[in-house]
């Protein structure tokens, strides 16, 4: 291979706060245009920001989950450049005092373990939005301006298109278990660029870069960091230049487009803003956000393979989301089967959660509820076949499993003479297949078993059947 890609990710992630960045208005995502706006957000004349306190701590939360240093004093900047959906003519953000920085973030992409060195996690507010698709104009929606932001800006150390997109997931699953964002990129609530370039493999200078915006998924991000890649190699393979621009990644075509010349930190005339005091962080604060900080999805999963003695993949799968991993652990505790649970979350609940594009809070079996069932089942009081029916059910009705069983009678028959006298009508009805079995072919006895299961439709004890069955098969 004759080049070397290098890939640095800067990351804009939208906090879940309730009010913006530097004022009272509500920060809450797909309200009717311009009614999340005062006259700090539209810069009226005399309105002075305000920093959100919360905005301080979930960038402490971030920085300490990433192994950052944090900045016990940091400076809000203003970072100036003129766009219509910018009514300032600036965005407060942070430059050269930022409040974390040097920190790492570790990733799998199947060969081994890396880690993506972070260069800074900084404050800002987020800019307005402009809307090009209806009729002929331009109009603007100033709800998103000062909705706040953390920007993380990692080194140049990815080198393929599957770390990017490794780090970005890791970087998600993060944020989601801090609670402090959505992480949602689709809504924009997690935003990527990406700046690309190319060296000769063994080099170490790096080469020009360009940086690529637009990319609103995982596979974009895949997809558009290979395209400018084979894009930088067939220009240098051709004795032409890289030039140092801004590119939008068009997923339609599938192709990168140039925007417009990269800008540099001088362009922004980058200063401290007057209206906003430094941001002091003290030690008290750092020791009190630690103690919020959640179990991570390594060590819970770890924890889960430990203590509930189920497979390390299961574990993996269990913990990939936080409010999964709560489910199941509130599931176990009313099962007291933690195997069992597992399979039913795994299984089921997820299959569901897929198929009705459902986060587990919206979901309609409680944790409480489905640990009820899958009791039921260890009790010996219904099969799985019996569960099955009764968890489709539960999924419309909000009783609990037990009434749901009582109700419908759905209470698995253990009667061994019940039993006995529906095996002895299906040996009867099959001769040929009973002399079979008795000549050798003892793989009918599944067979049997499936024929006495239908005819009490499920609500016999497996374990009985296949008791009673093999006594009178070898009669």
């Amino acid at each position: 291979m004759k080049y070397e890609l290098v890939v640095g990710l800067e990351v804009h992630c939208q906090l879940n706060t309730v009010s913006k960045a530097f004022c009272g208005c509500s920060a809450q995502f797909g309200k009717h245009a311009n009614t999340n706006v005062c006259p700090v957000c539209l810069a009226l004349p005399g309105a002075l920001p305000v920093l959100n306190r919360r905005v301080v701590e979930d960038a402490v939360k971030l920085g300490l989950a990433t192994g950052c240093s944090i900045a016990p004093h940091s400076v809000l900047a203003r970072k100036n450049y003129f766009y219509p959906d910018l009514p300032k003519g600036y965005q407060i953000s942070q430059f050269e005092e930022p409040i974390c920085s040097e920190g790492n973030l570790h990733i799998d992409v199947g060969d081994g373990r890396k880690d993506i060195r972070l260069i800074r996690i900084h404050i800002e507010e987020d800019a307005g939005k402009s809307i090009h698709d209806i009729g002929e104009e331009t109009y603007i929606d100033l709800n998103r301006s000062g909705v706040p932001l953390l920007e993380i800006v990692s080194y140049p150390d990815i080198r393929t298109s599957k770390e990017a997109s490794a780090y970005l997931q890791k970087l998600r699953q993060i944020v989601k278990y801090l609670g402090i964002s959505d992480g949602n990129m689709e809504e924009g609530s997690l935003r990527c660029d990406a700046n690309v370039s190319l060296r000769l493999v063994g080099a170490k200078e790096y080469g020009t870069r360009t940086e690529i915006k637009n990319m609103n998924s995982f596979k974009n991000v895949e997809k558009a960091i290979e395209y400018e890649a084979l894009r930088h190699q067939e220009i240098l393979d051709n004795g032409g230049i890289i030039i140092q621009e801004t590119r939008l990644w068009d997923a339609d075509k599938g192709e990168t487009r140039s925007m417009r010349g990269k800008e540099f930190a001088h362009d922004y005339r980058y200063f401290p803003d007057p209206d906003l005091v430094p941001v002091l962080v003290d030690q008290v604060m750092i020791d009190r956000v630690r103690l919020e900080l959640p179990e991570f999805p390594e060590a819970r999963a770890l924890r889960f393979a430990e203590e509930y003695a189920i497979p390390v993949y299961d574990a993996g799968v269990l913990t990939v989301e936080r409010d999964i991993a709560d489910y199941f652990e509130e599931t176990v505790r009313v099962s007291g089967d933690a195997k069992v649970s597992s399979n039913w979350v795994m299984g089921e609940v997820m299959r569901k959660l897929k198929e009705k594009y459902l986060a587990i809070a919206e979901f309609s079996i409680s944790s409480e509820r489905l640990g009820g069932l899958i009791r039921l089942i260890a009790e010996g009081l219904i099969s799985n076949t019996i569960a099955k029916q009764v968890f489709e059910v539960m999924l419309v009705e909000k009783g609990s499993a037990a009434e749901i069983v009582e109700r419908d009678g759905l209470a698995q028959v253990s009667d061994t003479g019940a039993i006995a006298s529906v095996v002895q009508e299906i040996l009867d009805a099959n001769p040929g297949q009973l002399a079979a079995y008795r000549g050798g072919k003892t793989k009918l006895l599944g067979f049997f078993v499936g024929q006495c299961m239908s005819r009490m439709k499920g609500k016999a004890n497996p374990q009985m059947v296949n008791e009673v069955l093999l006594k009178k098969l070898e009669g």
